[in-house]
């Protein structure tokens, strides 16, 4: 992980210099830190104080994740992370061109960065377990089981790279219909889901059941070879860690997206039409495969047609802040989501570790009635803004005086 201030980087020469940065790219991407941080607002327990408003329950469901088919808000977070790496990687690897950096280099930066992402995720998993928790489900996980992979990738004719997608959730999609699906004598108990569980598909789609699937009876071993407070049965979600391996699909999506923003020969108008023609596409078919029983489209496992059906929302939203903010200077407009976007990581890590510091803070310095000032309902709103904007106002700091923490 580097520290980088600009109080202690000489000037860099005109040819040595780096390439201009995409607002759109960073909007979007402190889009969707915020959206992560936002999950201090607690907005569930606003809806749960006032449970005859239709808003506020519907605002509750969009910062909760669907339990199992389905999709909110707040389960774009995940994709939306993974598709900017995608979109991304054009940009650093022409920086790093630009810099003349060997490839060698370059490759082992990828194949490092892909490291510490993992062990980063491990460790954030951790800080509430006596034991180093082992699990790989995790955001920065996944992208870095993947990273290396995308990295070669991006090396290849697009041709090559369509192919790759359609051969990765192709065969993900087999290992899955060509496991066992679970039968009347499945014990569900022992794989940590509880009896009466609402969520099951029946006939061929369940073969993508929670805790019963091909990537839950990997996780059943592989999990149980590392030091565990007990025995892994079983994720109380349904994540599984093979799930890397279509997010890389997602990332892939994203890497198409990338090197079509690079492309100085389109118009701007005309990429904002081709991305929102790629969403329309994917949209289609990860919906097609949904209802008709194919393949149903399940976040926490990751399905191909999640990969797509979330992909055509990480295209359509490209297109919303590419049109909003396709400059290459940061406009007043996008400044309070580039002030996160530019500090990923260190917004990534503020929520695991931040938020309840500054939570617990506030109530221990601040009078109840500083949160109730509208209501007691709707205290625990309050005290998740002044923590947001806690938070926020650390990263402009940061900002303003060019203090990223990268990988």
């Amino acid at each position: 992980m580097r520290y980088n201030t600009g109080a202690d980087r000489m000037p860099l020469p005109p040819d040595k210099q780096s390439l201009p940065r995409l607002v759109s790219i960073d909007a979007y991407r402190g889009f969707v830190m915020l959206l992560l941080l936002g999950e201090a607002l607690r907005l569930r327990e606003v809806a749960r104080a006032l449970p005859e408003s239709r808003l506020w329950q519907w605002l509750a469901h969009h910062q909760t994740h669907a339990t199992w088919s389905g999709c909110s808000l707040h389960d774009l977070i995940q994709p939306s992370f993974s598709f900017l790496v995608g979109v991304a990687l054009p940009f650093s690897l022409a920086g790093r061109q630009h810099l003349s950096q060997a490839r060698w280099k370059t490759t082992a930066h990828a194949w490092s960065r892909a490291l510490i992402l993992v062990l980063l995720g491990i460790f954030l998993r951790s800080m509430e377990h006596p034991l180093t928790y082992w699990t790989f489900e995790d955001t920065l996980t996944q992208i870095g089981l993947g990273y290396g992979f995308l990295f070669l990738l991006a090396k290849r004719p697009t041709v090559e790279q369509v192919m790759a997608l359609v051969g990765i959730l192709t065969l993900y999609w087999g290992f899955f219909a060509l496991y066992p699906a679970p039968d009347r004598s499945f014990d569900w108990a022992g794989a940590g889901v509880p009896g009466d569980w609402p969520h099951h598909y029946l006939g061929f789609a369940s073969h993508w059941n929670i805790n019963s699937n091909a990537a839950w009876a990997f996780d059943r071993w592989f999990l149980n070879l590392f030091p565990r407070e007990k025995p892994f049965v079983g994720n109380p979600g349904g994540y599984v860690t093979l799930s890397f391996i279509p997010t890389l699909g997602t990332m892939i999506l994203g890497l198409f997206a990338g090197n079509l923003l690079r492309n100085h020969a389109t118009t701007p108008l005309r990429k904002i039409g081709i991305l929102m023609s790629w969403a329309t596409l994917c949209l289609a078919l990860g919906l097609i495969l949904h209802v008709s029983g194919v393949c149903p489209i399940v976040k926490k496992i990751w399905t191909p047609s999640w990969v797509l059906f979330s992909g055509a929302w990480c295209f359509l939203l490209m297109a919303l802040f590419q049109w909003a903010f396709s400059l290459q200077t940061h406009s007043w407009l996008a400044l309070p989501l580039v002030v996160v976007g530019t500090n990923s990581i260190a917004a990534y890590c503020m929520e695991w570790i931040g938020t309840s510091f500054v939570r617990d803070s506030l109530v221990r310095h601040l009078p109840e009635r500083v949160f109730e000032l509208f209501g007691a309902a709707y205290a625990p709103l309050i005290l998740g803004l002044l923590t947001l904007a806690i938070l926020w106002s650390v990263l402009f700091a940061m900002y303003k005086k060019r203090i990223f923490l990268k990988i």
